[in-house]
């Protein structure tokens, strides 16, 4: 993992002093816990896509969850029970107060239509940028929020919760980014003559790169130390494979296979604590199952080929819901995580049923957020005003040559019947000449159509 992100925590957690976690919470910081969660995870989100699609709806629901943030704010500042001195979380939330108020104040510019000619042209980029980051801010906020709330990720604590929860976030947002091309990405990248494999052996390589000179600080070399280096060598030579086997827009298997081979790693990775060794396993074998289910669905699935746009199979969710398990079984798996849960007396089969439960919910996010952008706004006019496809609508074309000639237009509906009817005793009925007439004879149908 690359340590920049560390060393920008370090600074926020220097001056922080130990949080009593033996004091309880109190009712309102349950209420901000839970009014932040909604607004940053759900809500805000919500708003972002229906700015995205034009709904009418945006402006609304973006000022009642600035009011509720600033209420959320209120009750985190103002309790009894557990206090939380000088923390990370607690800096974010001045910085994101800030982001908010030029938020607002952007989008109260762009609602007044004033100066529209000079000054319009630059608000509407930095408002539409602030918008997008909104999900991104949030998400860093709520894990700082968990970090403070149980105390964990301080001292000599903090590299190892920090690449935790930055491989993490990374793995879920590349099952999110993987669900985005998978729906939307289609014609952009056919529009660049980029296949999704390019982009993600780009990606790769670059993180291996950062990764191979970033995991070793000198004095002797630990076999973590060695694992991880290894790793990032891993990473940039495949996902240079990757890039020369993906170039004019092919499909490659290298990504996957990479996935494969650093899932295998995790799973061996042996620690301290049995749950936390049943963990890292779980870890490792839902990266190995999202790497296969990726190979099947590009080799076998599509023939290698793009998604048809607007026709996902099923079994195309299979892969980023695994990533976003993945990332959150990681995440979930630091020392202090595992040595809470040890504690409690808490099972690695009970631990693992809630991080399901949790990649559940984040996989149900994401697909939301991307039907609604579908079908709200501007796509929902132009998804209303896509003439009906014939066959998508349930009927087949008749393959008789003469039959459709005889027809008129060979594209016209008297071209197309009915491939599953009512059970109303007239399954076989079909238009010919102009009029309805039912065909008692269907058993002496030819298998090309009909033959009068």
């Amino acid at each position: 993992m690359g340590k920049l992100p560390l060393y920008i925590l370090a600074l926020a957690l220097c001056a922080s002093r130990e949080i009593d976690t033996g004091v309880p919470f109190d009712a309102r910081i349950y209420v901000h816990m839970t009014l932040e969660t909604f607004v940053w995870g759900i809500s805000f989100p919500i708003g972002m896509v229906l700015g995205l699609s034009k709904s009418k709806y945006h402006v609304p629901l973006q000022s009642i969850n600035t009011a509720f943030v600033f209420l959320g704010m209120y009750f985190g500042h103002h309790h009894s029970g557990r206090q939380f001195p000088a923390t990370v979380h607690g800096t974010m939330a001045k910085i994101l107060k800030w982001v908010l108020i030029t938020q607002a104040g952007l989008g109260i510019f762009l609602k007044l239509h004033v100066l529209e000619k000079r000054v319009r042209p630059w608000v509407v980029p930095v408002h539409s940028l602030l918008g997008k980051l909104f999900p991104i801010l949030g998400w860093v906020q709520m894990l700082f929020g968990v970090a403070t709330a149980l105390g964990f990720c301080r001292g000599g604590n903090l590299g190892q919760c920090a690449a935790h929860y930055i491989m993490g976030s990374a793995f879920i947002g590349y099952g999110a980014i993987l669900v985005l091309m998978l729906t939307l990405g289609g014609k952009w990248l056919e529009r660049r003559g980029c296949s999704q494999e390019m982009l993600d052996s780009s990606v790769i390589t670059a993180w291996g790169i950062v990764n191979t000179f970033t995991e070793h600080h000198g004095g002797p070399w630990s076999h973590k130390d060695m694992q991880h280096t290894m790793m990032g060598v891993l990473w940039w030579a495949g996902g240079m494979l990757g890039i020369f086997l993906s170039r004019g827009g092919k499909r490659s298997f290298i990504p996957a296979f990479i996935i494969i081979l650093t899932g295998w790693g995790m799973s061996a990775h042996e620690q301290a604590l049995m749950i936390s060794s049943k963990i890292h396993a779980l870890f490792g074998y839902a990266l190995m199952g999202a790497g296969v289910a990726r190979i099947i669905e590009i080799c076998f699935v599509l023939n290698d080929m793009p998604t048809p746009q607007g026709s996902i199979r099923v079994f195309q969710h299979l892969p980023p819901y695994l990533l976003v398990l993945g990332g959150t079984l990681f995440m979930s798996a630091t020392d202090e995580e595992m040595h809470n849960a040890d504690g409690l007396g808490i099972d690695h089969v009970t631990y693992a049923m809630f991080d399901f439960s949790l990649s559940f919910l984040i996989y149900l996010v994401i697909t939301f957020l991307i039907h609604l952008y579908s079908n709200t706004g501007r796509n929902a006019v132009a998804a209303d005003a896509e003439p009906v496809n014939a066959e998508g609508a349930g009927y087949s074309k008749l393959n008789n040559g003469d039959l459709v000639r005889g027809l008129g237009d060979p594209d016209g509906p008297e071209a197309y019947e009915m491939t599953e009817q009512e059970d109303s005793g007239e399954e076989d009925a079909v238009k010919i000449g102009g009029e309805d007439e039912v065909d008692w004879m269907a058993n002496h149908r030819g298998e090309n159509g009909v033959k009068l």
